[in-house]
């Protein structure tokens, strides 16, 4: 069948949502993906329109196979309302195809899921967008307790979400508990931060206390040196963070604080500060960076400070000249007009062969002169 007619009869198949569907409960995240795309959607889902406000809105989504998708057979699409909202990524909905068909199959109705849209807010590159995730048992699709990818890996969080349940050593609940308003949320978590032991917790809780900072610079004149005193606190806790994660995960996920802090001394001209945290990130980085592009990342603003600093190095050395004088004409008369348009030359020193005195003489093209001033004039 050609693409563009089996474009056609995809569209036309998706043109009406699901009218009748089965809740399904579980403990487990599930990612929705491609949510950039339907941002729109998303925002009118949660009633509002994009601002600086961080984004927490419970719904029910539901699950629906697209056999008929030009792009992937096995495509998945999450729906909430009339709204399509994303997808399951290639390599889940691979693995949860043939269980959610036979759901379907088993019921004679859709799956349906809780979960939540989350995001928005200002971060330091820009307006936050909105993602979904729903909660679900691998189980009911037949699928096992997904396995730890490290390639995967990026900041770590939905990792540490995932297998939060079955881990004693640290806490996420906490994050359930936040308050959406800023002012709130920032009094809670440096109460937590002020209690709470474990070193994943902790890292979690200074990077949500920053992001929550940097959004109330505009309203907070305060908000902003806060920002610095947290990621300075964050830093000073970072090696026995990096630690708990190696020992968790064998990787080191992304460390926002390096770059954040690198991109807002960079708008500063601070260049020092921005060879400071970078390299610092790098150090605590190590061979353990879960992902190169994170590294890589820190090494091209570490490279560009570097090179600011040498610049204004160079600017500021004074220029390595011989040094110049002018001397006058022997019979006391001005100095001879000087081709270099007035320059000064400098001198050099040479021996009379007469009477063996040294006399100083201008640099010029030529024969040396073997007698000193004197000598040449006779004079004893």
């Amino acid at each position: 069948m050609a693409l563009l007619e089996r474009l056609r009869r995809w569209r036309t198949q998706q043109s009406s949502p699901p009218s009748m569907a089965k809740f399904y409960w579980g403990e487990e995240s599930l990612e929705v993906v491609g949510e950039s795309n339907y941002q729109d959607a998303l925002w009118s889902l949660c009633g509002g329109v994009p601002g600086g406000e961080r984004v927490r809105h419970a719904v029910v989504a539901v699950l629906v196979p697209e056999p008929e998708n030009p792009y992937d057979e096995n495509a998945i699409s999450v729906r909430i309302e009339s709204h399509r909202v994303g997808y399951l990524d290639r390599a889940t909905a691979a693995s949860y195809i043939g269980g959610l068909r036979a759901l379907v199959s088993a019921t004679r109705h859709h799956v349906a899921l809780g979960g939540v849209i989350v995001g928005g807010g200002l971060r330091t590159d820009g307006l936050g967008l909105l993602g979904v995730w729903l909660d679900h048992n691998p189980s009911d699709f037949g699928v096992r307790r997904r396995a730890f990818d490290p390639a995967a890996l990026r900041t770590g969080f939905s990792e540490a979400w995932l297998t939060d349940v079955d881990d004693d050593s640290y806490d996420l609940s906490w994050y359930d508990a936040l308050p959406e308003n800023d002012v709130d949320a920032i009094a809670l978590l440096r109460d937590l931060l002020a209690s709470d032991p474990d070193p994943i917790d902790r890292h979690f809780q200074f990077a949500e206390l920053g992001s929550r900072l940097y959004r109330r610079r505009e309203r907070d004149p305060s908000a902003l040196h806060a920002y610095d005193v947290t990621c300075g606190q964050h830093d000073a806790e970072m090696e026995s963070i990096c630690a708990a994660f190696l020992e968790k995960w064998g990787k080191v996920p992304l460390l926002e604080t390096y770059r954040q802090m690198a991109i807002r001394q960079q708008k500063r001209r601070d260049w020092p500060a921005v060879v400071w945290w970078t390299t610092r990130g790098l150090e605590l980085y190590g061979a353990a960076a879960a992902r190169s592009d994170s590294v890589e990342d820190l090494l091209k603003r570490r490279h560009q400070g570097l090179a600011k600093l040498d610049a204004a190095a160079a600017a500021q050395r004074p220029a390595t000249r011989p040094p110049l004088v002018a001397v006058p004409s022997v019979d006391g008369s001005a100095p001879p007009a000087d081709p270099t348009g007035g320059v000064s030359r400098p001198l050099e020193t040479l021996t009379c062969t007469q009477c063996t005195t040294p006399f100083d003489r201008l640099v010029v093209r030529g024969r040396k002169p073997s007698l000193c001033p004197s000598c040449r004039l006779g004079r004893p």
